[in-house]
Order: structure tokens, then sequence, then C-alpha cells
């Protein structure tokens, strides 16, 4: 059996759906669904049971003789909320007891972080474990991913297999459900289509061009290949970037997306709310190098591959 937290989720569900076409259908969700229109994601793959996240400490000796694996992808991943004791208590706390159990019993522990923790990128983008102790996120999110990372480097007793995966900007399918917390990518989309224009913030560093702001843009299908290419092989423990390591710019997003779409659209230019001016970065840019030292030779897919894919996902329904 695997285990799946946020198995509902974005980047959870299409995990399920690769392991189910890879032969995995015992599989166990773990998630905090409740009303919302996420449960749509649960409609095409397969699992052998749900289990509310609150509820998981009541029932998870039934199955340990069974896991193989935990895969944790459950979190707050709103970069907007600022009640650090609940992030601390949900991002943190959670993924401590489930290091621990996996700990007690010899089970295979991946997890997500996040490249939040990277802050304002002063500190480069390194994973290698001495310099991620340095690091300085800007938001409350953040740092709840990152205190994490430190306690697991520093940690003493493991269990027999973990990796954290610091996701950098990722988007594809079964995103619908998160609001303005969707992908960049999914927001453009959908207002490129609706209005023929995009809107981006302005650049608040004098040194950067309107737009030129980079993010490194990664298909939700490269991510998910990631994490079964750890849980398949025998894979050294540690903390591991997971982005393509060829940051693309605002503006080379927006036409991207209008070329994908055949519309001749137009950007403009605004401000920056003072809510979250220094809240977030200009630039993220994964150094790869520590995941092709372990063998992974997997090309990701490239901006213009990975939009075309996704819009093609969109037409046909796969939100």
């Amino acid at each position: 059996m695997i285990i799946v937290t946020g198995g509902a989720g974005f980047i959870g569900s299409n995990l399920i759906k690769y392991l189910n076409q890879n032969g995995y259908h015992d599989i166990t969700i773990v998630d905090n669904v409740g009303s919302t229109i996420k449960f749509e994601n649960l409609t095409d793959i397969h699992f052998t049971d749900y289990i509310h996240k609150n509820d998981l400490w009541k029932v998870i000796d039934n199955y340990t003789d069974d896991i193989e694996a935990i895969i944790h992808l459950g979190a707050c991943s709103n970069t907007m909320v600022q009640d650090f004791e609940y992030l601390i208590e949900n991002n943190f706390h959670y993924s401590q007891k489930l290091w621990n159990y996996c700990t007690d019993n010899k089970i295979k522990f991946v997890y997500a972080s996040s490249a939040a923790t990277y802050g304002d990128s002063s500190n480069g983008f390194s994973d290698d474990h001495q310099k991620i102790f340095s690091l300085k996120p800007l938001n409350p999110y953040g740092l709840s991913k990152h205190l994490f990372d430190t306690w697991c480097l520093k940690h003493k007793q493991n269990p027999p297999f973990w990796a954290g995966l610091k996701f950098f900007n990722v988007y594809g399918p079964n995103e619908f459900h998160k609001g303005k917390m969707a992908s960049m990518a999914l927001q453009s989309i959908n207002q490129i289509k609706s209005t023929n224009s995009l809107k981006l913030f302005k650049s608040n560093d004098p040194s950067i061009k309107d737009g030129d702001q980079v993010r490194d843009f990664i298909y939700v299908e490269d991510v998910i290949k990631v994490i079964f290419y750890f849980l398949t092989n025998d894979i050294k423990s540690g903390i591991y970037n997971l982005g393509t390591g060829k940051p693309e710019s605002f503006n080379k997003l927006a036409h991207t997306i209008m070329d994908a779409l055949d519309i001749s659209g137009k950007i403009n230019y605004i401000e920056i709310p003072d809510s979250i001016k220094g809240k977030f970065q200009n630039m993220t840019n994964a150094n790869m190098s520590k995941l092709r030292s372990v063998g992974y030779k997997d090309d990701f897919n490239n901006l213009d591959t990975g939009i075309r894919k996704y819009i093609n996902e969109i037409q046909i329904g796969n939100r």
C-alpha cells in the first residue's frame, strides 16, 4: 500500500493517476476535501480508501504492516496565509508525525518542500544540505516548509529512505480548484482566453524590466515522474530541487500562451499592491545537478511544450 496525503489535490491526484498507470492500485488517500469541488479530482483515479487528515492517527496502526511508502503532499500551500500557528501545526508538526511514524516502522517517506524556502534568491537555489540552513523565506508558508527541511536534516533517527522535493513553479491539470493559488500558467490562460490580454505586475527591481521577472516553470507530468523515480529506485536520501533548471520570464509565458491559443493579445503592466510587496520572488531557478547525479535522465518539458499539453488537456475537459 502507498499512502498519499493531499491525494485529492493538484499534484497528488496526478501522481495517483500515474501510479495507477504503472500498476499501483492499493492506495489510501489522506486529505480534507470537505464540500469543495476538489472531489472531481477523485473521479478518474483508483484508490482503496480515503481518510480525513485529522482521522489518520486514529486508524494508521491498522495499516502499518501493509504500507510500502508515504508520499506526503498535503499542506496549506497558500502563500498569503499569515496565521503562523496554523501553518506550523498543519505543515510542520503534521509532517514531523509522519516522519516519526515512517522512522519507527521502516517505511519510505517522500515529502513536498517548496522553492518558496529560497526567499529572495540572495543565497542562490542550491539544494546542497549545508546551504539550506542559510535560507530566508519571504512569507510564513515558505518558513513552515523551511523549518521542516532543516528539522529533517538535523534529525538523527530517519526513515530507511526519505526525500524532500523542493517543487518549483508547478502547473498542469487538476489545479482548477485552487482559485487565486492556482499556478501563474492557469491564471494567465484563463485571463487571456476571456480578455485577449494579460495583466502582469511591474518589476519592483530597477535592474529588471517589467515582465522580465523569471520563474522555473515545471509541468506536473515531470514532477510525478520524478516522484515515481524516487519510489522505485535506490536513491540517496536527502533534499532535492525539482524544477527544470531553465527559468522563463513572465513575458515569455504570456507570449507562449497567446501563441498556443492563437490569440493576438496585449500585455498590461500594473503596480504591485503594497500588501504583497517584498513577499514574492523575482526569480526562481532550480539547480538540478543533484537530481542528475542520482541517475535521473529524463528530459523535462520546456515551457512551450508544457503549455501546449496543458491547454490541450483543458480543451478536452481535464481542468
